[in-house]
């Protein structure tokens, strides 16, 4: 049984570490989304760059890595804890892709996407909170961390197994420590806001916005 929970938190990671931003920043404009914006592959840096149909379409396969991870360890007949390590497996892998140089995004969509399949109570929560976030304060940095937070917080309070918390302790922190960029510039006021705020300010401003210091 110890073989396959191996087997099946490599092939998490490997799954993690596919670069979809990668994959349709070329297929809409043939660039590399890396060397534009914030050089993640994630949703967000893909919207930035290339524009909204392809960063949605990046956010969807981010979010089928992290559930078809949990999908192949649940097919192997590995226990529930070897599921969810497998779903921690591909954020480490989408955030330190082999592909790429062990760089990636922030592991957002594939946190949410494993978290579905493991324990579907909590997508709703977890994707109302993020988009609640996100048009709030304009940056899609807080709408990540407050997702990231939020996944054992609800884990806990549903009362689901330990191994929910397994995942989600781990994958937090490792958004966490992805976003730590974001949080310094945060602290500065000065984060990027998302582009359909840029020449307006979101209801909340937790940063400097062009619109309101004549930038």
């Amino acid at each position: 049984m110890w073989v396959k929970g191996v087997v099946a938190i490599l092939v998490g990671y490997l799954l993690g570490s596919l670069p979809a931003g990668l994959f349709w920043g070329w297929i809409f404009r043939q660039i590399d989304v890396r060397r534009h914006g914030t050089g993640r592959t994630g949703g967000t840096n893909v919207w930035r760059t290339v524009g909204f149909i392809p960063a949605v379409l990046t956010a969807l396969s981010d979010g089928l890595k992290g559930a078809l991870a949990v999908w192949l360890a649940q097919a192997l007949g590995v226990g529930t804890w070897e599921a969810a390590l497998s779903g921690m497996s591909a954020v480490l892998g989408h955030n330190y892709s082999c592909f790429l140089g062990f760089r990636g995004g922030a592991g957002t969509a594939t946190s949410v996407g494993a978290a579905a399949v493991l324990w579907g109570t909590a997508l709703p929560l977890l994707l109302l909170l993020g988009v609640l976030v996100g048009l709030l304060v304009g940056h899609a940095s807080v709408a990540s961390i407050s997702v990231a937070v939020a996944l054992p917080v609800i884990f806990g309070l549903l009362r689901l197994p330990a191994a929910a918390l397994g995942f989600g302790l781990p994958t937090m922190l490792l958004t966490l420590w992805a976003l730590h960029p974001n949080i310094r510039r945060l602290l500065r006021r000065e984060e990027n806001f998302l582009p359909i705020f840029l020449k307006r300010p979101p209801p909340i401003c937790l940063s400097r916005h062009p619109a309101r210091h004549g930038e």
